[in-house]
């Protein structure tokens, strides 16, 4: 098995095509960039059909007691409690060594985010004209659902921009909002992190190639500034710096009578 000779030749040819591919990648980086720029960013942000105003939820004359919570819930120990209101109405998010847990903090009952909690959850946030078009469950996170590990209710609206509504099964907060203008913004996202799986951030192993690519480009190319260049090649200085040189004046033998 005979390995290539490591020649000027062969340094050129590599850097070549690396410059091409990275120079390629620089091509989608920049467009990317532009079009992430161009696109609303409250409309990616999923701010224009969410309430930002909502009438506060009214405190129930009388809370359930810290023992019925308890009772409720069994005898595994609570490592924390929340009061929050949830949908207009409050609730005890509990914590406990299996998960959270909610409950009614009127009734002391456990509450369920099922299909129809999760659907009025929805439109309380939902802001838009539009209708409900479908609820489905999700038992594992999404592309559109990365950031969030548990599992969600979807909840998409019948409008313009095909808006859609996570719910998350254990605490009923609304943990994502998408339309086509964030699922646009995102599909550039991915070409300009390069994350073409996971669409989560730049540390993975092929931005590490494209950054040991750069640096064999660096590389490569002051290697071969030396080598393209020669002493001929900067002649001209020399000559530049000596100036032009003396003439000695030549005669011709007629004109002196001969040689002697």
């Amino acid at each position: 098995m005979s390995f290539p000779r490591l020649s000027p030749l062969f340094f050129r040819r590599i850097h070549k095509w690396v410059g091409l591919i990275l120079g390629l990648q620089f091509i989608l980086w920049t467009l990317s960039g532009a079009m992430m720029a161009l696109l609303d960013a409250e409309k990616v942000g999923g701010h224009g059909l969410a309430r930002h105003t909502q009438q506060p939820a009214k405190l129930p004359e009388s809370l359930a007691s810290l023992r019925s919570v308890s009772n409720t819930l069994g005898d595994a120990p609570i490592i924390g409690l929340t009061l929050r209101s949830l949908s207009g109405s409050y609730v005890y998010e509990v914590r406990m060594p299996d998960g959270l847990h909610l409950i009614d903090a009127a009734s002391g009952r456990r509450v369920i985010i099922d299909a129809g909690q999760a659907r009025t959850i929805a439109k309380t946030e939902y802001a838009g004209g539009g209708p409900v078009r479908s609820v489905s469950y999700l038992a594992e996170p999404t592309l559109e659902t990365r950031e969030y590990e548990g599992a969600t209710w979807r909840i998409d609206f019948k409008d313009a921009d095909d808006t859609s509504l996570y719910v998350a099964e254990a605490t009923g907060q609304i943990v994502a909002h998408r339309n086509n203008t964030w699922r646009t913004w995102d599909f550039f996202w991915m070409l300009h992190n390069m994350d073409y799986l996971e669409r989560k951030s730049f540390n993975h192993p092929l931005i590490v190639t494209i950054a040991f690519g750069v640096l064999w480009l660096s590389l490569t190319g002051f290697y071969l500034l030396f080598k393209s260049f020669g002493k001929s090649d900067f002649r001209w200085l020399t000559k530049r710096g000596k100036g032009p040189g003396r003439r000695v004046p030549m005669h011709r033998a007629s004109d002196t009578g001969g040689l002697r």
